[in-house]
């Protein structure tokens, strides 16, 4: 290699499947993957994260026989180790630890923090690299709680988002209770759902709960700029959650999951209904923004459309940091398609996975 010259990162495709995960590596031109695994086969992987920092995999799994709980690979899944502690609700919580849905790093500026959104609803943290985990109770304890209802895939803690401006800022997204903000790394919590629909008024006795956020999602080029995929549109927040405003006009359905932005787009897949979860006419539809939700052009070029009745799970859809950017799409029908034109074009990456529930990049 000539002095001087950086070599390209190795760009990973984190594939969280019902039934293991895969793997596919490529470099930053993004023409050839290949795929390794499947890895912890037979496992449910509800939350998967790559670790820039340290080059770690860590991966939130399931399976009846051992319930959930935190594995990590430090030889890209070759190997797996459990954690010294998982996320463990105390003996006198009601609460049952059913799922871990998402897994993300903290602030850069926090080396070895991690958190774990988790159902039933709670956020866990880790300060020791994911050895060990603790709840955040001032969430769990929050004076709404006794009012919380669960969504139909149950009361689950989602959406993790970590203001990459301020270290001590947090988001979480909950099933069907809403968005909830902390400004002191956790410790204290505000419901932030003001213009986002309440979908259960009768039983929330009025507080500012009872939404059913589906994803939510951080504006990468704007501070305190959010986007959340809702059970009724699509919202945009420019003032930290403090108010929402629709911006799913001309999109052709209300109802969806999957959400990703990068810094120039925001893209979605709207499902058809929620006793319908499939896209609509069995075409597969990704619809993008350029001006953050003002207008919305249907995406569908390399994409299947016609008669392909599948759906698109709220974390199956991510989207790279490169120039132009590729934004990675996997369905409940084990497809895998990508885009490396930010959305313009898309191809299926060749091998064919169980239900796919989490997709993840990550530029080593």
């Amino acid at each position: 290699m000539p002095p001087g010259k950086k070599s390209a990162r190795q760009l990973v495709l984190l594939i969280g499947t019902v039934k293991g995960l895969f793997i596919y590596h490529s470099d930053e031109r993004r023409t050839t993957w290949t795929l390794t695994g499947p890895h912890l086969g037979g496992w449910e992987i509800f939350s998967v994260c790559g670790d820039s920092r340290s080059g770690r995999i860590l991966a939130g799994t399931g399976s009846y026989e051992f319930g959930p709980t935190i594995r990590i690979s430090e030889d890209m899944g070759a190997t797996w180790q459990g954690v010294k502690r998982d996320p463990k609700f105390a003996k006198t919580s009601k609460a049952e630890l059913k799922h871990i849905w998402q897994i993300v790093p903290g602030h850069p500026s926090q080396p070895g923090t991690w958190y774990a959104g988790v159902d039933d609803a709670a956020l866990f943290v880790s300060r020791d690299d994911g050895g060990t985990w603790k709840e955040l109770t001032g969430l769990s304890k929050h004076p709404t709680r006794p009012r919380w209802m669960p969504g139909f895939g149950g009361l689950c803690l989602h959406s993790v988002v970590v203001d990459p401006t301020n270290p001590d800022r947090l988001w979480v997204g909950i099933s069907a209770v809403g968005v909830f903000r902390s400004d002191d790394a956790g410790e204290t919590w505000k419901p932030c759902n003001r213009g986002l629909p309440n979908m259960m008024p009768d039983l929330t006795g009025g507080a500012e709960i009872g939404r059913c956020v589906h994803k939510l999602v951080v504006d990468p080029t704007q501070p305190g700029a959010l986007a959340l995929q809702f059970h009724g549109g699509v919202f945009r927040s420019l003032d930290a959650g403090d108010s929402w405003t629709r911006i799913s006009a001309g999109l052709p359905h209300d109802f969806g999951f999957p959400m990703a932005a990068t810094a120039r787009d925001l893209f979605v897949v709207p499902l058809l209904a929620d006793n319908n979860r499939v896209v609509p006419d069995g075409a597969l539809k990704v619809w993008r923004s350029r001006n953050r939700g003002r207008t919305w052009r249907a995406l569908t070029k390399g994409l299947p459309q016609k008669e392909h009745f599948v759906g698109v799970l709220r974390d199956a859809m991510a989207a790279d940091a490169l120039e132009p950017a590729g934004v990675y799409l996997g369905t409940t029908g084990g497809e895998l398609f990508y885009s490396r034109d930010d959305g313009d074009s898309w191809e299926k990456l060749p091998a064919s996975f169980p239900r796919i529930t989490t997709v993840k990049v990550w530029a080593r």
